[in-house]
């Protein structure tokens, strides 16, 4: 696997965004104040900046509750097939969402979490 993004994910997504696009001065390589998504790139590594109720609605509603405790920061690896992950794994962690496309995104994703609770999407480009 391999890490391409932290994400942080964000309940006041424009003003986060601002900051970081005109306080930090981070260069935006998609997204912008609207989009409630954003990747600012860096050399070797995507920071992302996505709206919490947005990753809510990815990972499922029964996860509602949790979410708004907890989730700040999701890791976020690329693999070769999700579904060739999601199968070698499934035995070691418990998945939240199973091997899931996203159209919209160009992507197929499935979510888990680590042992003290932190959110990981594994992902894989697609058409």
């Amino acid at each position: 696997m391999e890490l391409t993004h932290t994400r942080l994910l964000v309940d006041n997504y424009k003003e986060c965004f601002l900051f970081y696009r005109d306080v930090l001065g981070f260069e935006v390589s998609w997204g912008d104040e609207e989009t409630l998504y954003a990747d600012f790139k860096f050399s070797g590594c995507t920071l992302g900046l996505f709206e919490r109720k947005q990753m809510l609605e990815a990972i499922g509603a029964e996860s509602v509750s949790y979410i708004h405790k907890s989730d700040r920061i999701a890791l976020i690896f690329k693999v070769d097939t999700v579904e060739e992950k999601y199968k070698e794994l499934k035995e070691k962690v418990e998945f939240i969402t199973k091997p899931t496309a996203q159209e919209g995104w160009g992507i197929k994703v499935a979510h888990f979490r680590d042992p003290d609770g932190s959110l990981i999407e594994i992902y894989e480009s697609i058409g």
